[in-house]
């Protein structure tokens, strides 16, 4: 595939390409002649195939000319400013680039095949293929990689010299997918051989063996009989092209292991396509396959009248030769053939899907989509590297990958900094993190980091973050999950004061009863709750009465025939008569001593019960008062009825009720809240305020005659700026 103009420089550099390609090995050949690779590879003879390898591609000759250029960074004090006075600034952004990710990869291979950040090696390989796109700025340097790596495995080959496992595997993993993804087939098939020849030599002479005609004989056979069939569709009035597309080794075994096949059994060693114009011409191009070949009924797929999930449309039949060889035939149109090849469901989608590629096709992601634009970019021969030039940006521009000092590869979103890259390694790690090395060098938090960098944290034994860090404007933390795991800490930090307050409390509710030996877990089991945290939460929340508590330690009296409480449950109805303070009534008795129950705070016109306690009269509670409840379950015969009195004392009598605000925090919030209050004519007598993560919770105590006022009253709290809710508790 021609790769010149997806690949070219400024128009400027691509008319000086020719003299350039002379003067950059001129320029590298004293400093590279005597050189060696660390694979035991002359440089300069390396840089030479690489420029060869480019030049089979369809790279452009200046491509061709960084291949030299890349190798001299290494050689030269200050390569930018040299290589750009003598090849101008494209030609060192290029060669510095590729430089960089060498020496980045060259870690990653050190640092071995175990990946630290993920449970599963596949997905650590992704992500270095993703990181060889993201790396540069434009194609170019994926394409010099891609080509230098063949060229150092063809160097193995040949001079039998044993091969690093981790170079072969990553070749195998990522070079060869990326070459596969790009649409450089031949670089891609050559990359797995050699790879898994390295990787898995007693198989790979196996196959070898069985496959008992030598590449060459195989391909010969299998153009013999594409321009065979060429011709027969031809005189059929069948316009087609047909493709030879013999089977390499590494390909067959990956079917053998994907479909758990013996080598007979695979029926695709040799294969052809056949593209046409229309899908009728597919139909008839079958028609003649199948009468000049043998079919394999049972190998026929119609992919056309019922497309893949992906969209994919071909036929798919499996025929035998005269001798009674299988040969695979794919027939489509060039629509078809398009989409399967460069569309987002292209090939590749399931080719590469893994163990799981040949039982359905998965769907495609954002960043497969992004690859297939790429290919697209190419296949078009588009201008790539102009506009990503021109804006300083790439395809992956929302992306950005960096290694921990091990070298593992660590996806980010773009403007993520150190810790979010703390955060993203562990969580613990994030929470303790108070400075970091880039690179070796000290710096602040909130530096945005870059693709291929190196990230080192220094971390608190122990501790949490602060609050600064969720502060937009000072740009500590770009990535959602950091900002997440951030709240949830302080949130965490609220909830273990909240219980800590509530242990405190029934702690000392327990000493004044003389309960010290009880143990909290049994009365948290008492009070209906699974826990003692549990009971120390709505404890601290106020959202428990420590006199429920109390009540329930204290055993109940028992109660005598003449006792007061027979005659209130046993009394019949009598005239109702004012209660003097309280505005309660008590169905049966007058001039009762009433007192409002806390946790509820009652006020006209409420639902109403009494509940008559030991010596302070009735508590007066809402009927939807859980303490209530619990207290009817209980103590059901110390539960009597009341309701709201109608004289004047009761009528100018106010009650104390909750109100619960939960708002944005902001500078005079307070004040705006109570304002409207005052405007309602309701007394504030107490406020209670905190706030986490920007949150305020508030609970305000105001004096009200009627609830139903309240209503309206906190209708209008609700439309104060930041307020989320506001209700009655």
């Amino acid at each position: 595939m021609p790769l010149a103009a997806a690949t070219a420089l400024d128009p400027a550099d691509d008319v000086k390409a020719h003299d350039a390609l002379a003067r950059a090995r001129a320029f590298a050949e004293p400093l590279l002649a005597g050189e060696l690779l660390d694979t035991g590879e002359n440089t300069l003879q390396h840089a030479d195939a690489v420029a060869s390898i480019l030049q089979n591609m369809g790279g452009s000759l200046a491509m061709q000319a960084a291949s030299y250029l890349v190798y001299t960074c290494d050689h030269l004090n200050k390569p930018q400013e040299v290589i750009a006075k003598a090849f101008g600034d494209n030609f060192a952004a290029l060669a510095l680039e590729t430089t960089k990710l060498v020496r980045v990869q060259r870690q990653a291979r050190a640092a071995g095949s175990a990946a630290q950040l993920q449970d599963d090696s596949a997905a650590q390989t992704e992500n270095v293929r993703k990181m060889l796109l993201a790396f540069s700025r434009d194609l170019r340097v994926v394409m010099l990689r891609l080509a230098s790596r063949l060229q150092t495995l063809r160097h193995y080959a040949a001079s039998k010299q044993p091969v690093p496992l981790s170079l072969a595997r990553e070749s195998l993993a990522v070079f060869a997918p990326l070459a596969n993804r790009l649409g450089i087939w031949q670089v891609k098939w050559e990359l797995e051989d050699l790879a898994f020849r390295f990787l898995e030599p007693a198989t790979y002479k196996q196959i070898a063996s069985l496959l008992d005609e030598k590449r060459s004989e195989r391909e010969g056979y299998v153009e013999q009989l594409r321009a065979s069939l060429q011709r027969d569709l031809q005189a059929q009035g069948v316009h087609a092209t047909v493709q030879g597309r013999p089977k390499h080794i590494y390909s067959i075994v990956k079917k053998m292991r994907g479909k758990a096949l013996g080598f007979e059994q695979v029926l695709d060693v040799r294969a052809l396509r056949v593209i046409v114009p229309t899908a009728t011409d597919c139909y008839a191009a079958l028609a003649l396959v199948h009468s000049r070949f043998t079919p394999m009924a049972q190998e026929f797929d119609d992919y056309i009248a019922k497309p893949k999930s992906n969209g994919y449309q071909s036929l798919h039949t499996v025929v035998r030769d005269a001798a009674q060889r299988p040969i695979e035939i794919q027939i489509r149109t060039q629509a078809m053939h398009e989409h399967a090849e460069h569309g987002v469901a292209a090939h590749w989608a399931y080719k590469e899907a893994g163990s799981k590629g040949y039982s359905g096709v998965q769907a495609t992601s954002a960043y497969d989509a992004k690859i297939a634009v790429l290919r697209q970019l190419l296949a078009w021969q588009s201008e790539l590297a102009a506009p990503v030039q021109g804006t300083g940006q790439g395809l992956f521009e929302d992306r950005i990958y960096v290694l921990t000092p091990e070298a593992a590869v660590v996806e980010l979103p773009q403007g993520a900094t150190p810790i979010d890259f703390a955060y993203t390694v562990h969580t613990n790690l994030g929470h303790r993190c108070r400075g970091a090395k880039v690179d070796g060098a000290m710096v602040p938090l909130s530096t945005p980091l870059k693709n291929g960098q190196t990230v080192e944290v220094t971390a608190a034994k122990e501790g949490g973050p602060s609050r600064d860090w969720l502060n937009a404007e000072l740009g500590y933390i770009a990535s959602s999950r950091a900002k997440a795991k951030v709240r949830a800490w302080f949130n965490a930090q609220a909830m273990s004061e909240t219980i800590a307050k509530g242990r405190e409390a029934v702690e000392k509710l327990l000493q004044r009863e003389g309960k010290t030996a009880m143990r909290l877990g049994d009365l948290a089991v008492q009070m209906g709750y699974q826990a003692a945290e549990d009971l120390f939460e709505v404890v601290g929340k106020d959202e428990l009465s420590l006199r429920t508590i109390e009540a329930m330690l204290r055993p109940a009296p028992v109660l005598l025939p003449s006792d007061e409480l027979i005659l209130l449950k046993k009394g019949t109805a009598q005239a109702a008569q004012p209660a003097p303070k309280g505005g309660v009534l008590v169905v049966g008795m007058d001039s009762l001593l009433t007192q409002m129950a806390k946790c509820c705070k009652p006020a006209p016109p409420d639902a109403i019960g009494g509940f008559v306690t030991r010596g302070k009269g009735v508590s007066i509670h809402r009927v939807d008062c859980s303490n209530f409840k619990q207290l009817q379950v209980r103590d059901a015969q110390r539960v009597i009825e009341v309701t709201w009195g109608q004289g004047a004392a009761a009528r100018d009598a106010v009650y104390p009720v909750d109100v619960a605000v939960e708002a944005a925090d902001r500078q005079g919030l307070l004040r705006d809240i109570s304002e409207v209050f005052a405007k309602e004519k309701m007394n504030v007598i107490g406020v209670q305020t905190q706030s986490v993560k920007d949150t305020a919770w508030m609970t305000f105590t105001v004096q009200v005659k009627d609830s139903a006022k309240l209503a309206q009253s906190l209708a209008v709290v609700r439309t104060v700026n930041g307020v989320r809710s506001a209700r009655r508790r």
